[in-house]
């Protein structure tokens, strides 16, 4: 299991980052699993529906960004407008498909609220998949998949991204450390790291793409931290000398990362 988490990634690669000139971000856009083709016709789900006539309130005519993580954009209209069903012609593509950032935000579960929070801020941040990580004081042992990939689409849909994160079943760190890739760059955030400045750290990584990860409320124990630590990509960073918590961690951590070594400057490595 652990080892297919690192799969599907040469496939994606070389089509670049995902970036956003002129943007309307205005636009409402809604997700959806159907192909996308110029002239088609999609059925929206029950829910999709509804979204669009009550609550969104769109009306027969009216304009839709769709998208589905493999076909790019394209705006649509609402057409033949029931209180059951509808349709949506699909016009004009106004983007290309992306590939998902080669960033990994990789976490131990939290509590169910704070699990939706990562879901949505990792995707904002620009994260290509989410991993949840089992530890020895991981509190929540099951994690909700499809709520994980339902909240990521909801960000997605909202912030303008293009590629929905890829989310994988969690695995125990034992056997994420064992199947980690060769090359791969992992910044540890380490509550008992040493104080130093996380930016010069990172400044100049390479390789092939970024694994974050950030650990549960207590913390990893010393044996956990002793086996990240040997991992050739790693490096171990810390964020500050206030004690966060893991959710806040975790956007504070992807923050530096696009800082760094992502695409804030435009020019991204992940």
């Amino acid at each position: 299991m652990a080892a297919k988490i690192w799969r599907r990634r040469a496939t994606l690669a070389s089509l670049g980052p995902c970036i956003l000139p002129h943007y309307d971000f205005s636009a409402q856009r809604l997700h959806v699993e159907n192909d996308l083709l110029e002239g088609a016709d999609v059925a929206p789900t029950p829910e999709a529906l509804n979204y669009l006539v009550n609550v969104l309130r769109l009306r027969e005519g009216d304009p839709i960004v769709l998208f589905n993580g493999r076909d790019g954009e394209f705006l649509a209209h609402l057409r033949e407008v029931t209180r059951r069903s509808a349709r949506l012609r699909i016009g004009k593509s106004l983007r290309l498909q992306t590939a998902r950032p080669d960033l990994d935000y990789c976490f131990s579960p939290l509590k169910q609220a704070r699990l939706d929070y990562i879901a949505q801020k990792a995707t904002e941040m620009g994260a290509g998949r989410l991993v949840p990580v089992i530890t020895r004081r991981t509190q929540v042992r099951r994690v909700n998949s499809a709520r994980l990939r339902a909240n990521a689409i909801e960000a997605a849909e909202q912030c303008g991204v293009i590629a929905v994160p890829e989310v994988t079943e969690a695995v125990e760190l034992p056997d994420f450390l064992a199947a980690f890739p060769a090359g791969r760059t992992l910044v540890f955030c380490d509550e008992d790291a040493p104080l130093a400045n996380p930016v010069s750290a990172l400044s100049g990584r390479s390789g092939h793409g970024v694994s974050l990860l950030i650990g549960p409320e207590g913390g990893f124990d010393d044996t956990e931290r002793a086996a990240i630590a040997r991992l050739p990509g790693c490096v171990t960073i810390s964020l500050g000398p206030r004690i966060l918590r893991a959710d806040t961690a975790g956007v504070a951590a992807l923050a530096l990362l696009q800082a760094t070594l992502g695409d804030w400057g435009g020019g991204g490595r992940v």
